[in-house]
């Protein structure tokens, strides 16, 4: 046993460490190493679980389930629209060209089959059944060259027909119609021209060739359909119901419904307020009457009941039907659903905040008396005289100040301003930013003057405004300034620097340094909601199963407490009206992040905090966000202008929306006209991303003594040397550097560099605060008018828009 016992060696486990061994530089052969390894097998593999590797037959059968998996789901998003019991295809007839009548397009349409049923809701839309298709079809014709109405058309259209012409495919409005729907989200399009068979016949393939030039700059590989024929109508008709869907996200996540016919019933002695009665059919997601609904343009509001008529546009099977399916003798309703006051969605959008939050509590009535006889044993022992006219009561002395206590007190109330401003979030835009000088002013009124020019045309100068012209000029100064100089800010001479930079503070790093999203929040952040984690919310919220009326029924919704005013501006407009669902908590304020690209069509600066009009999703708004770069970290740099190169960030205050959604973005001109400004989607609804605002202060170098050097010019007093002492220096050309100390007392500082200095160098220091958006949100925008209203001088009118 003793013996056994003494030949027993230790044997290492698997965890046993295994040290690096000497590198003497050369290889380890293959032999070396498997001597070395000598059957070991690495942790990862002992624990990694082995991958059953499917065999030839179990590959063939995973690939005949996942097709067939394929075409179920396909077969299914199909039988989803036209047939019974579903929506029918609702088709947008949108034309792209002043030239195009949408109207006769319908009427083509209409008589393509002698069997068709055609009915008409009280809105004007046209209903097609088909018996030869077992299909039924909804028209809808937005007035041409009316934005708001196109868009509210495609945001619930399954399909779009685009009307080109003749005469080069689409004009600049049509083409600029294109630029907005692709912004928003284009369903799916089908391209037609009308009138080649009027043409000689010599001429038909030129003028299709044309068509098709401008059609492929926009839509590359799609087909053009001409439509001249009954039998052109029938194919039209069918490649509708064939054709594949393209999906749009924001809005097949959520229930949505065109009014077929509107109603509005007001409440007993108040005429202004009521309950407006919506018929449809519900598409997408199933509508609860517990949620809310927003009509588009005109906000949030509660339901409080859904019935269920008889469709009056059913689809009829056989052509004897057609007498029973038009004349709808019976119509019989059935409520639904009616909303429950425990379990409905609240209208409250915005948080009510507590003044008295984060503050102390109320003291005891041991600690107000201690303070009480503290105050009277002070005022005992403290007795203030001064200087007062003669017959000065003690009462009228109690208001006289000292020369010395005024300066305090006027101190005082400026550095309480300076904490209003930048506590609250109001600033004032720098004066580097928004404020033009005098001297500008002069300049611009210097370099611009009329003359009259030989052989111009007559009265050209009565349209132009030249104070327009000249703010103009200034902006795009401004802007060209910011790109070649950005940041940069000349410190003032007639106001310390400490005082102009109160608020700047420096950082060691922009992308490493820590910056506290919660530190000195402005009073309006108390107004909006946060979500602890809002992409885990997002999940949630989207993945949810919904209750109510399903997609595809005809129902009729009241919507409680409408204004009047709505109903009279929908039917005196005749626009679509359209209802959305809104997910939980789409009614509540925050801080919304929206990515967006610049369109080149327009030129002109846009700078920070000017007022724009927002479509994001089914919501359009005006508001004036900040703008940021779009970069990965904690602190994103402030943009005092929206770039034309890159992507920017638009900050601002505004309902939530979960992603994904798009966003086209507008500027109201003078004349009330919306031109587009960009496009983009929605990052998130986030009031913790930190905006920062740098400011560069330069200096040049004076004297250079290798690593030190005299810098002057950033600074014009001692004190406000001191005060940015401790705030590291960069240069253009590299080198880093601190303040050592300061030279005189006009501003002259010596500085050192980790490394010699050139004389043609520039030194830099680097502020940086934080910018908070304003609460400018206002969900009323007004509507532009048409482009298309006359035919005489629209191409002028066009062409203007995009200049």
């Amino acid at each position: 046993m003793a013996l056994s016992s003494e030949n027993a060696t230790h044997r290492p486990g698997a965890f046993k460490q295994q040290n690096k061994a000497h590198k003497h530089g050369r290889h380890r052969s293959n032999r070396s190493l498997e001597s070395l390894s000598r059957g070991k097998v690495s942790l990862k593999s002992i624990t990694r679980k082995n991958k059953h590797e499917l065999k030839r037959l179990e590959r063939k059968n995973q690939i005949q389930q996942l097709r067939k998996l394929k075409r179920e789901e396909a077969t299914e998003r199909k039988r989803s629209l036209g047939g019974s019991g579903v929506p029918p295809f609702l088709t947008a007839i949108i034309p792209l060209h002043a030239n195009e009548d949408p109207a006769k397009f319908l009427e083509l349409v209409k008589g393509c089959d002698e069997d068709a049923v055609i009915t008409e809701s009280s809105q004007g839309y046209c209903h097609i059944s088909l018996p030869r298709f077992k299909k039924r079809y909804s028209f809808v014709i937005p007035k041409p060259g009316d934005v708001y109405a196109t868009l509210d058309a495609a945001k619930v259209a399954d399909s779009t027909v685009l009307l080109y012409s003749l005469d080069g495919g689409y004009d600049d409005i049509g083409d600029m119609m294109l630029s907005i729907l692709f912004a928003q989200g284009l369903p799916s399009a089908i391209h037609v021209v009308q009138g080649l068979e009027a043409l000689p016949q010599k001429q038909r393939a030129e003028a299709r060739k044309q068509v098709t030039k401008a059609l492929e700059s926009r839509f590359p590989g799609e087909k053009l359909r001409a439509v001249d024929k009954k039998e052109d109508g029938l194919l039209l008709l069918r490649q509708i119901a064939d054709q594949k869907r393209r999906l749009i996200s924001y809005r097949d996540s959520r229930p949505h419904m065109l009014a077929e016919s509107v109603e509005f019933c007001p409440h007993e002695g108040q005429n202004l307020v009521g309950t407006l009665k919506v018929s449809g059919y519900i598409r997408g997601k199933p509508l609860s009457v517990n949620s809310l609904v927003h009509i588009s343009g005109h906000g949030d509001f509660q339901m409080t009941q859904i019935d269920a008529p008889d469709d009056p546009h059913g689809l009829v099977l056989k052509s004897r039907d057609t007498s029973k399916s038009v004349e709808m003798a019976d119509l019989t309703t059935k409520i639904l659903e009616k909303a429950d006051p425990l379990k409905q969605e609240s209208l409250q959008s915005e948080n009510v905040p507590d003044e008295m939050d984060a503050e102390q509590t109320w003291p005891t009535p041991e600690e107000l008396a201690e303070a009480e006889s503290a105050q009277s044993g002070t005022e005992s022992r403290k007795k203030v005289v001064k200087k007062v006219p003669k017959g000065t009561s003690e009462y009228q002395a109690c208001w006289i100040l000292d020369d010395e206590s005024g300066k305090e007190g006027s101190e005082s109330d400026s550095e309480n301003e300076d904490e209003e401003e930048g506590g609250e979030g109001f600033e004032p835009m720098d004066r580097d930013d928004d404020e033009v000088s005098d001297t500008d002013n002069a300049t611009i009124a210097d370099d611009t003057e009329s003359i009259s020019i030989a052989g111009g045309k007559e009265g050209y100068d009565n349209h132009l405004d030249l104070e327009e012209e000249k703010a103009s000029l200034v902006r795009f100064r401004e802007e060209r300034m910011d790109q070649m100089f950005p940041d940069e800010i000349d410190t003032p001479l007639d106001q310390s620097a400490r005082k102009r930079f109160a608020r700047y503070r420096g950082l060691k790093s922009f992308h490493s340094s820590p910056w506290d999203p919660k530190e000195n929040l402005p009073l309006d952040y108390a107004r909006v909601f946060q979500f602890e984690n809002f992409a885990r919310t997002k999940k949630r919220v989207l993945s949810e199963e919904k209750e109510g009326a399903m997609p595809g029924w005809y129902v009729t919704v009241h919507i409680a407490n409408v204004p009047r005013n709505i109903y009279d501006e929908f039917q005196v407009r005749g626009d679509p009206l359209v209802l959305f669902g809104l997910l939980p908590h789409e009614q509540k304020m925050s801080v919304l992040n929206v990515a967006i690209k610049r369109h080149p069509g327009y030129t002109n600066p846009i700078k920070s905090k000017e007022r724009l009009v927002f479509h994001i999703g089914y919501r359009r708004f005006s508001a004036c966000p900040i703008f940021s770069a779009h970069t990965n970290g904690d602190k994103h740099k402030y943009d005092r202008f929206l770039r034309s190169d890159a992507v920017s960030v638009a900050t601002m205050f505004a309902p939530i929306i979960f992603p994904p959604a798009s966003a086209v973005v507008f500027i109201e001109d003078d004349d009330g006209q919306h031109r587009l400004v960009g496009s983009g989607a929605v990052l998130g609804a986030n009031p913790d991303r930190v905006v920062v605002k740098r400011a560069v202060l330069s200096g040049h170098p004076f004297k250079i003594n290798r690593k030190s050097a005299v810098v002057r010019y950033m600074f014009f007093d001692r004190d406000d040397i001191m005060w940015f002492k401790p705030v590291e220096l960069k240069t253009k050309y590299g080198r880093r550097g601190h303040i050592k100390e300061a030279l005189g007392t006009h501003g002259h500082m010596k500085c050192v560099f980790n490394g010699q200095l050139k004389s043609q160098d520039t030194v830099l220091m680097h502020l940086y605060k934080r910018m908070f958006p304003k609460w400018t949100y206002d969900p009323e925008v007004g509507k532009p008018a048409p482009f298309y209203e006359g035919h005489d001088g629209e191409e002028c009118k066009a062409l203007s828009l995009m200049e």
